[in-house]
């Protein structure tokens, strides 16, 4: 069977009849057993995702069948699927099986989209090259040698090497579209509160965004259009009502926007020349579509990544809590008395990143340094944001890298935790200021390995971005 680029070419062929959802679904367990030393699946549902293929193509003759029938998915190991296990790529979570579905993955189910597995990713999401995972690196499918980023890694590769179709990740400092940059596909993470985070493991609340990985701009705005919206399940979730997204991808108003681009592009030191050159080859296309192309500075980028970092590791320390060996779980079987079985149990059951980030988290909580970092930081974070926002009201999108270099190689950068944090410099700010980004294929460097571009836009805004990106693909 051929590699699908989109949703719309499968739903072509369902329709009349020259495949079937048990075909499709055949198709990616054959990719997911030849390409299984990519490590991108933690569990394959192969029985249950045939049996519920033949359901649907009964559906499908029968004329009952939903919006996404066809639509193979995989899930980041991060969100709830009932009667599945989920870890969060950790041992402190061994043996857990989920006891309801998470909102955006009962709403996939209910369109007849079909789960094939749970995809491999940085312990609790934590990491920018999926090699924190308690059960193994993913590899990048254009070299093996290379990381898939983090933390959506597997999510990424299984799309990438055409595994599923389209997959579910989560994004809290730019974990979808860092490796959909690395992999060369689209990864989207919509405006804080889009989509319900009800069955999302939580990392860091205030930043954490359900994304999705595709193919296509149209595959991402469709199960967009699915997921997002109003849930009683969960107080943070926008009430905004959700437009109709794949429309108006397809919606060709022949509109022209006003773009920006942040200096970074041309001046930084450490950003990969390949990169500045797609980028800026790609600003020069927007130019002579007809848009108009600003560059400007945003002076507060050295304070973005500090602040992130602060605030998302007390959000960790205070989320991962939970996780105590008492309840659910891994427990040590070393321990002899409820001191030392907390100890223990989160000793031995987090990895060495996770335990990094919960201490660095718990210091800046400490009564001695809340003020000076914590409140601090917050502070800090709604300047961000505010001056993110008054450049987005003056510009349609705000253009610049997602990641300095392309995907780099394994164990690069393993030894230094702070050049494994430079890699999120470009991919944070949308996630400090709560705004929707997406990543778009741009282009190879010279050993041909992806380049993606990120392109910003303003609260809400995810269908004029999702429009926008389409057009640049095309």
């Amino acid at each position: 069977m051929r590699t699908y680029a989109s949703f719309r070419e499968i739903q072509h062929d369902l329709q009349h009849g020259k495949i079937s959802c048990q075909d499709l679904v055949r198709h990616h367990l054959s990719n997911i057993k030849s390409k299984s030393h990519l490590n991108a699946f933690l569990s394959v549902y192969e029985q249950e995702a045939l049996t519920r293929a033949a359901e649907i193509d009964t559906k499908i003759k029968n004329g009952t069948a939903r919006r996404l029938a066809g639509l193979v998915v995989g899930l980041k190991d991060v969100l709830a699927y009932k009667d599945h296990p989920l870890q969060a790529s950790s041992h402190i979570l061994d043996g857990f099986i989920s006891q309801f579905n998470a909102t955006a993955v009962q709403r996939l189910l209910d369109e007849d989209a079909i789960i094939i597995g749970r995809q491999n990713c940085d312990e609790f999401a934590m990491g920018s090259s999926n090699e924190n995972s308690a059960f193994g690196p993913v590899l990048n499918d254009a070299d093996n040698s290379r990381v898939p980023g983090g933390s959506s890694g597997g999510s990424a590769v299984a799309v990438q090497a055409d595994m599923c179709q389209v997959s579910l990740g989560s994004d809290t400092g730019g974990s979808v579209r860092q490796p959909a940059a690395f992999c060369g596909i689209v990864g989207l993470k919509p405006t804080y509160s889009r989509i319900s985070r009800y069955g999302l493991a939580a990392y860091g609340s205030s930043f954490d965004c359900i994304g999705i990985f595709g193919k296509s701009v149209e595959d991402v705005a469709l199960v967009l259009e699915v997921i997002a919206g109003a849930d009683e399940e969960d107080s943070t979730v926008s009430q905004k009502p959700v437009p109709a997204y794949l429309d108006d991808v397809r919606r060709d108003d022949g509109r022209k926007y006003k773009v920006a681009y942040v200096s970074e592009i041309d001046n930084s030191d450490g950003l990969q020349p390949e990169i500045r050159q797609s980028i800026l080859a790609q600003i020069e296309e927007i130019k002579a579509a007809g848009h108009e192309v600003e560059r400007i500075d945003f002076p507060l980028n050295e304070y973005v990544l500090p602040t992130y970092y602060i605030l998302a590791t007390a959000e960790a320390s205070s989320n991962l809590s939970r996780y105590d060996g008492v309840r659910y779980g891994f427990r040590s079987s070393s321990a002899n008395d409820l001191q030392s079985l907390y100890k223990k149990s989160r000793s031995e059951g987090f990895g060495k990143e996770v335990q990094r980030r919960i201490l660095l988290g718990t210091f800046v909580l400490s009564a001695s340094y809340y003020d000076a970092y914590y409140t601090k930081a917050q502070k800090v974070r709604r300047i961000i944001r505010d001056k993110t926002k008054e450049l987005l009201k003056q510009y349609d999108f705000i253009v610049m890298p997602i990641t300095p270099t392309t995907a780099f190689k394994l164990g690069e950068h393993t030894g230094n935790p702070l050049e494994m944090y430079l890699a999120d410099l470009f991919s944070v700010q949308a996630n400090v200021a709560g705004v929707p980004a997406i990543a778009i294929p741009c282009g190879t460097d010279n050993a041909g390995l992806p380049i993606g571009m990120q392109l910003i836009a303003d609260d809400f805004e995810e269908s004029k971005l999702l429009h926008f990106s389409d057009s640049l693909l095309k």
